[in-house]
C-alpha cells in the first residue's frame, strides 16, 4: 500500500514511535507493532492531530483486537482530510 495516508501514518510510527520500517505493511496489526496500550492511544492522538480530525471510538478503537494499518487508513480516508505537515514515509 503506497497511499499518502499510509505513508503519513508510517512516518508517524517510524519518527515518533520508533517502529521498524520493515514491520509496516497494510495488514500489520497495531497491537503487534510494539506499542503498549498507552502508546497506542498516543499514536491515535498523533494521527488525529496530523490529519486534523477526531475519530470516534465507535469507528476506531485502538484497543480493538486485530485492528490493522489498512483499516486505520480506510477510516481516515473516509474522513477526507489530507495530512498536513507530516513528512512522507519512504520504504
Amino acid at each position: 500500500m503506497n497511499t499518502p495516508t499510509f505513508n503519513s501514518i508510517a512516518a508517524i510510527l517510524v519518527n515518533d514511535f520508533h517502529v521498524e520500517r520493515a514491520s509496516l505493511r497494510p495488514e500489520a496489526v497495531l497491537s503487534d507493532l510494539g506499542l503498549d496500550s498507552l502508546g497506542l492511544m498516543e499514536f491515535v492522538f498523533a494521527v488525529e492531530d496530523a490529519f486534523h480530525l477526531r475519530i470516534p471510538e465507535d469507528r476506531l478503537d485502538p484497543r480493538e483486537a486485530g485492528l490493522t494499518l489498512q483499516h486505520l487508513c480506510e477510516v481516515i480516508d473516509l474522513a477526507g482530510e489530507p495530512a498536513v505537515g507530516v513528512p512522507a514515509f519512504s520504504a
